[in-house]
């Protein structure tokens, strides 16, 4: 790689951390987050200058010790005392300030992502994208946002504040105390051959020196780590989501005796997160190697250096220690980069990803070819085209209408794209086009209801609020729906996705459609767990709100049963030799 690919390289990444850093500073919360920044930026420079006064104590302290002046001695450690102090308050008060600056950038960060994951069904296409393997515009497929949100965020900002402030302090450190190291260091006379040779400020040219070279080699040591710090994060949220995933299957695993299976995967997983653990340690190994060397030769290496002028007597003890008090600030704001490279590497890593995350967004905005539902009083589409992910088109230049009073079935075979249709109208799915109208007051049930865990009643009115319904309301649903012995739990907390029979949650979904009271009712699959008697019971129900309402119903359903409570049916029937479904509307009489 040339220096001009790497110097494009790395303001491709500064721009990018520039990108994720900027908006908090520029929110309404910005006056805030640029107070805090300020303080801490003071107390930062407060702090270095606490260093150049001990740098100057040194030197006071120890000729004191040499020259063994007890008045001295005792003065000066009296005036420790208070510098001592005063840089224990400066220490702790930028600490607790710079927690609180990375605690609300990381709360504002949080909250902004969390409202574009949770806007405009985010969260649902890009797990579209993600399962189904279709890349977004960035060309990356969006993985583990829960992830991004709850860990990558946390890292960048404490990474970002820390990072920036350690490079700050290095710079104002070497400032200030490359003067007082240029004019203690004084000149290295040699000769060669006939020619001498003067060379002034020498201490500073060696610490340039000896940080030069140790911030060369750290990189070629330590660069391996900004790969394996990403994968490391992406392995471990994989690992983790998949057992989420297992608790979430938990009856559906057991019933099909599926713990080895799953064993093996989780295993197969952990296995991924040690390998890439272990080649991380070993990165990390060999830059300690390499760190530990040179953090201990430089205590010792100015003391070597100017060891001849001490036994000489050109300087004393006091400037002897000051010399190496001096060095040491400076070739520790020198070395920030070799000091700081393992966290580097890491904040490198959480930039990528969250950059990554916010392409996604981004590439949402450019791919989504889905057109919101207008209102209407009925139902109506026209040129609707829709593809899967893949690209495979299934239906084109659909044109549907439904209106008051009708009850529809949506009926053929499977993977034709009775659900993806169903999407399509409710507004969500992202790979369609066309104009559709859909009457506001409309619900949809879909084949795999979500209950959140909490009380009954906050899973019944989701994602309304309980408080909105009356309990005599919450229990008149749940009795038309069947579900009588529910009607006391409603403050019951549990996981009612798993707590619940197949049966039962569908029935619940049929419950919040009762207590809701839409006009128009869009159910695929509704009743499939249910058995013959309770289907009919639950179909007259919703036929009988759906008249009262004055909307329809649409149904998706498979069993001849199902059919006699529609008068109508909409067929999807692919054409012959053709990849492209054919959306054909067959009104039949006597259905029901």
């Amino acid at each position: 790689m040339t220096i001009k690919t790497k110097l494009s390289a790395f303001n491709t990444f500064v721009a990018q951390a520039w990108a994720l850093t900027r908006p908090y500073f520029a929110s309404e919360k910005k006056w805030q987050a640029r107070a805090l920044l300020a303080a801490i930026v003071v107390l930062n420079l407060a702090l270095v200058y606490m260093a150049v006064l001990f740098n100057d104590w040194n030197k006071l302290f120890y000729d004191a010790l040499q020259e063994k002046n007890a008045a001295v001695f005792w003065a000066q450690l009296g005036r420790f005392t208070y510098l001592a102090f005063a840089f224990i308050v400066i220490a702790v008060y930028k600490f607790y300030l710079t927690q609180l600056l990375e605690m609300r950038w990381r709360a504002w960060m949080t909250g902004h992502y969390l409202a574009r994951w949770l806007a405009n069904q985010a969260f649902y296409r890009l797990e579209l994208m993600r399962f189904t393997g279709a890349p977004n515009a960035s060309g990356q497929n969006p993985d583990n946002p829960d992830q991004r949100i709850q860990e990558d965020i946390n890292q960048f900002t404490s990474y970002t504040v820390s990072l920036t402030m350690g490079l700050l302090n290095a710079v104002v450190t070497l400032a200030s105390f490359v003067g007082i190291l240029w004019g203690l260091s004084g000149a290295f006379a040699f000769k060669l051959g006939a020619a001498e040779f003067n060379i002034p400020g020498f201490m500073v040219w060696m610490a340039l020196l000896y940080c030069l070279a140790g911030s060369v080699l750290t990189h070629y040591i330590g660069r391996p780590q900004i790969k394996l710090n990403f994968e490391q994060q992406r392995l471990e949220a994989d690992f983790r989501h998949h057992m989420v995933r297992v608790r979430e299957y938990s009856e559906a695993i057991a019933l099909d005796r599926g713990e080895t299976v799953e064993r093996g995967q989780l295993d197969a997983r952990f296995g991924s997160v040690l390998g890439n653990y272990l080649a991380l340690i070993k990165a990390q190994k060999n830059l300690v190697w390499f760190t530990s060397f040179f953090g201990q030769a430089a205590v010792v290496f100015p003391f070597v250096v100017a060891a001849p002028r001490f036994f000489s007597g050109a300087i004393q003890l006091g400037e002897l220690m000051q010399i190496s008090s001096a060095f040491g600030q400076v070739q520790g704001a020198l070395s920030w980069f070799v000091d700081s490279y393992s966290s580097l590497a890491a904040w490198r890593a959480t930039t990528d990803r969250l950059t990554s995350f916010e392409a996604s967004f981004q590439a949402l905005a450019l791919t989504n070819k889905a057109q919101a539902a207008t209102d209407s009083i009925v139902l109506e589409t026209n040129n609707l085209h829709l593809e899967l992910p893949s690209g495979a088109v299934l239906l084109d230049q659909a044109h549907l209408f439904a209106q008051a009073g009708d009850s529809i079935l949506l009926q053929g075979p499977s993977g034709s794209g009775k659900s993806t249709l169903f999407r399509a109208l409710a507004g969500i799915w992202p790979f369609a086009s066309g104009a559709v109208a859909r009457p506001a007051n409309s619900m949809f049930i879909p084949q795999r209801p979500y209950f959140p865990n909490g009380p009954l009643r906050d899973a019944l009115a989701y994602p309304q609020s309980p408080e909105q319904f009356s309990d005599a309301q919450l229990h008149d649903a749940l009795q038309r729906a069947l579900l009588p012995d529910l009607s006391h739990r409603l403050d019951e907390v549990a996981a009612w996705g798993q707590s619940l029979s197949g049966g039962e949650q569908q029935r619940l979904a049929i419950a919040r459609v009762l207590l809701k009271k839409p006009s128009w009712v869009f159910a695929d699959e509704a009743t499939s767990a249910l058995d013959a008697a309770a289907e009919e019971s639950i179909y007259r129900t919703l036929l009988e709100h759906v008249k009262q309402a004055q909307g329809a119903i649409i149904s998706i359903a498979h069993r001849p049963s199902v059919a006699k409570f529609h008068t109508r049916q909409w067929v999807l029937e692919k054409l012959p030799k053709e990849a492209v479904a054919r959306y054909e509307v067959r009104a039949e009489e006597g259905l029901r």
